[in-house]
């Protein structure tokens, strides 16, 4: 099911979720995904950063790709191109990860396609501004 109107009516449910993965994690702390991934973490989360140029943010473990991970994540968290978000929902949907969120812009046309085509719940927008409605 793909939700797509902000405010985001499915966001209880994905934010009730304990273990999450941030695709697209960077070091740079003006980035978002520096920010989505210590928002989480902060939040109490457990979540896993993925980017295939990292090794470690603050001396935690980054994963190249969905497959290292030591736990499959509820919830998978874009903050990366469009193109790279659609190369990877047919894996979640493979892996069995039902929960996409699609930070501004790593969303697309295909990408949404994708989603309803392996049912998969999808949320769009800013993980950071709901998690602040929260807490």
């Amino acid at each position: 099911m793909i939700r797509e109107s902000m405010p985001l009516s499915g966001a209880d449910e994905m934010l009730a979720k304990e273990v999450w993965a941030v695709v697209g994690v960077s070091a740079d702390s003006s980035k978002f995904g520096y920010k989505v991934y210590r928002r989480l973490k902060k939040a109490g989360y457990i979540v896993y950063g993925i980017n295939p140029g990292l090794e470690e943010l603050n001396g935690e473990k980054i994963y190249h790709d969905l497959a290292s991970l030591p736990q499959q994540p509820e919830v998978v968290n874009f903050v990366v191109p469009p193109e790279v978000t659609a190369e990877l929902v047919p894996e979640c949907a493979v892996r069995g990860i039902r929960y996409l969120w699609l930070q501004p812009g790593s969303e697309s046309t295909e990408t949404l396609a994708l989603a309803r085509k392996f049912e998969l719940t999808v949320l769009r927008g800013c993980v950071l501004r709901e998690l602040r409605k929260r807490l």
